[in-house]
């Protein structure tokens, strides 16, 4: 091996090493890990969007694992100093990956890329450039739901279904009540949502909607 591919290794190695996780010693892909670093008052701080400075402390994008790294004081191990991580950190991770991808839907509506209402969403699957991401409320009907999956599928479109987030929450990030079915047409916004959910996914069993959840009621989009 000569002297360059030596240092690429290494290199590679230490990227590995800075994004594995210290719960779980797995080497994570960015849809399944959080980043966290050290605060000004050493206390251990989420970093959802992974650009604050210091350096990054890694975990696992699931609830599980952050509540064993805070019980078994794995931050400080990780850290090399003593840090404090506070009991409601999962939960504080979990509202944060929900309000960026409340605030990403609320960039699509505003840039043109969001469709709403099941109608609508069902007439995008058959445009030139269809949908990259079924958006439907974690509470909404399985009915519609299986629908518009059928018809994607008939359609030959491969769009990404992101189903973690409540019609509560869709609502509040979209300005407009009773929010059930959306779609995003390709593009970064498109990315972000995917990965987003990813992680999200990690915190909210099957079944479990976001903070607010209401019932579906006649009507909804």
């Amino acid at each position: 091996m000569t002297a360059a591919a030596d240092e690429m290794t290494r290199e590679k190695d230490a990227h590995a090493r800075e994004r594995r996780c210290i719960v779980t010693g797995e080497i994570l892909p960015d849809d399944k890990r959080v980043r966290f670093v050290v605060g000004p008052d050493d206390r251990i701080v989420p970093d959802i969007e992974e650009t604050l400075p210091g350096r990054g402390i890694w975990v696992k994008a699931e609830a599980a694992a952050i509540e064993k790294a805070v019980a078994k004081n794995l931050f400080s191990r990780a850290a090399k100093a003593e840090v404090a991580a506070d009991a409601d950190l999962p939960a504080r991770v979990e509202m944060l990956l929900a309000k960026r991808m409340m605030g990403d839907l609320g960039l699509a509506r505003k840039s043109g890329a969001l469709v709403l209402g099941f109608d609508n969403v069902l007439r995008a699957l058959s445009d030139k450039v269809p949908p990259a991401v079924l958006i439907e409320a974690s509470d909404g009907s399985h009915e519609g739901r299986r629908k518009l999956k059928n018809a994607a599928l008939n359609q030959g479109v491969k769009a990404h279904l992101v189903d973690c987030l409540s019609a509560a929450e869709l609502a509040l990030a979209l300005g407009r009540e009773n929010v059930i079915h959306a779609s995003v047409k390709p593009g970064r916004l498109a990315e972000r949502l995917i990965l987003e959910a990813a992680r999200l996914e990690g915190f909210r069993p099957a079944g479990r909607s976001g903070f607010g959840p209401k019932a579906p009621k006649k009507g909804q989009e």
